[in-house]
């Protein structure tokens, strides 16, 4: 006995392809509406604004405990082989390579997110969407791109407050509490990390965890379903979608900059 009729298979996969197809058509219209979104400089500066300057709080408490974890476990760890001078140059490494972009993206997907999803949620139940193509106004140009746009600038921003505060937490640790040599910890930082094949794979990765969360983040608001469950469910579609794509594509793009 067939648990699947192949009607219902084909009508799902039919559907599958439908959404990925609109997903598709969003994506570029977003990315079209680069030159229109310039043009409106105080919307982008007020949605930059609002996703950055409200989630700096939490970028820079979490960036600060995350080095002080990793100035104790990398000392503990190091000083076994006589090398806990090199304690700074791993945690800029680590940071300004992996935790820095990944938490920041992490972060960024709970906090700022989860907002957007639930604004743009929340004004597509209202009709206020619908009411404004009535007025022959694109939601998408104005509502939606400033959105997209402000958050792939803002990510790589937090990126790097978090792993320069980071750095400053295992400097504390590392230093101020254990007693590394800070001649030492700088020095060894300095000569270890390449700006171009460090911090500026670091920034790539920033920059494209932006593009990615925001896209999903205001996907889900936009296909949300009118009602305040299914803004709740779009909610939580974006963390979890978000989070395994943040992670997935991490593995991608470290495995692409390992190669070249």
């Amino acid at each position: 006995m067939s648990f699947f009729h192949p009607a219902e298979i084909g009508y799902a996969v039919r559907r599958k392809l439908v959404d990925m197809g609109f997903a598709a058509r969003l994506l570029l219209r977003l990315i079209w509406s680069l030159g229109a979104t310039l043009r409106r400089p105080v919307l982008l500066r007020d949605q930059i604004h609002f996703m950055g300057n409200y989630s700096l709080a939490i970028i820079a408490v979490s960036g600060t405990f995350v080095g002080f974890v990793m100035g104790l476990q990398y000392y503990y760890g190091l000083q076994r082989f006589g090398a806990a001078d090199s304690v700074g140059m791993l945690i800029s490494l680590s940071l300004v390579r992996e935790f820095g972009p990944v938490l920041t993206a992490l972060l960024f997907a709970g906090r700022a997110g989860t907002s957007l999803t639930a604004e743009i949620g929340l004004m597509k139940a209202g009709e206020q969407l619908s009411a404004m193509e009535m007025m022959a106004v694109d939601p998408v140009q104005r509502i939606l791109a400033p959105r997209f746009w402000a958050a792939v600038i803002a990510m790589p921003l937090l990126a790097a407050v978090f792993s320069a505060v980071g750095v400053m937490g295992g400097w504390v640790v590392g230093v101020k509490m254990i007693g590394i040599d800070s001649g030492a910890f700088w020095s060894q930082m300095q000569s270890g990390v390449d700006v171009w094949q460090d911090v500026g794979n670091g920034a790539i990765k920033s920059v494209v965890f932006g593009f990615a969360v925001s896209f999903i983040a205001l996907l889900q608001g936009f296909e949300a379903q009118p009602t305040p469950e299914g803004v709740a469910l779009a909610t939580t579609r974006t963390v979890v979608m978000a989070s395994l794509t943040v992670l997935g594509l991490d593995f991608v793009l470290t495995a692409m900059m390992f190669s070249i």
